[in-house]
């Protein structure tokens, strides 16, 4: 969850692109991904989604986005993913610099809710929870730090939908923390890959004390459920 592919404009040492991609995934052992287009996030997201939906690799699993900076767009581009079988829907609220108060970023939370897609966000969940609370949302929030996990939680018992990805969940007993509060449904295992480098976030994963049902549903019961 949370693989991303095309080209990071500031990372010149990244290879981002497809091939590149499928190769680290195949090297830490990850056997499906939920892959977004960094076009569609950076710079256009209609021909980045197009760019995404001509990927045919049955581990990719395409997760489209907007653009937040021009939300009147998003209604009819949401049709059109939704149209194609896309149930996932990437915001890269950082990137395009959309704050939580914005009424372009409630707009699309609405839309998203109302087609009952699961919307994957950037940004600090102590900020970026309130477009998306009082809506029956499903909703993974990509960036909630092991400092953030308390704020996490407590929004996590009011709102069902809301997980939280356990990309940097690494002080020693974060992941655990979460499962026993609220329950291994709210997180879901997240790379952050190319982007991230993947090694610590797997090894805290792969070393969590959980047991063998949590341990499956995080790594992958929680995103598969996204998608029925």
């Amino acid at each position: 969850m949370d693989v991303l592919f095309g080209r990071i404009p500031s990372r010149h040492d990244v290879d981002a692109s497809l091939p590149a991609v499928l190769r680290l995934l195949d090297a830490h052992g990850l056997d499906r991904a939920l892959l977004g287009s960094l076009r569609g996030g950076l710079f256009d997201a209609r021909t980045g989604n197009d760019e995404l939906l001509a990927t045919s690799d049955p581990r990719l699993v395409p997760v489209g986005t907007v653009d937040l900076r021009d939300a009147l767009t998003a209604e009819p581009e949401l049709d059109r993913l939704a149209g194609a079988g896309v149930r996932l829907l990437r915001l890269f609220c950082a990137e395009q610099g959309a704050e939580p108060d914005f009424p372009g970023l409630r707009h699309v939370a609405a839309l998203a809710a109302e087609r009952g897609m699961t919307v994957l966000t950037s940004g600090d969940v102590r900020r970026f929870w309130r477009p998306f609370a009082g809506r029956s949302a499903s909703v993974c929030f990509l960036d909630v730090h092991a400092y953030h996990l308390a704020d996490f939680v407590l929004l996590a018992r009011d709102e069902p939908g809301f997980v939280a990805s356990a990309r940097l969940l690494n002080a020693p007993d974060s992941i655990e923390r979460v499962v026993a509060e609220v329950g291994a449904r709210h997180l879901a295992y997240g790379s952050g890959l190319p982007r991230s480098d993947v090694t610590p976030s797997a090894l805290r994963f792969r070393l969590a004390d959980l047991t063998p049902g949590e341990w499956d549903q995080v790594g992958h019961g929680t995103a598969e459920g996204w998608l029925t």
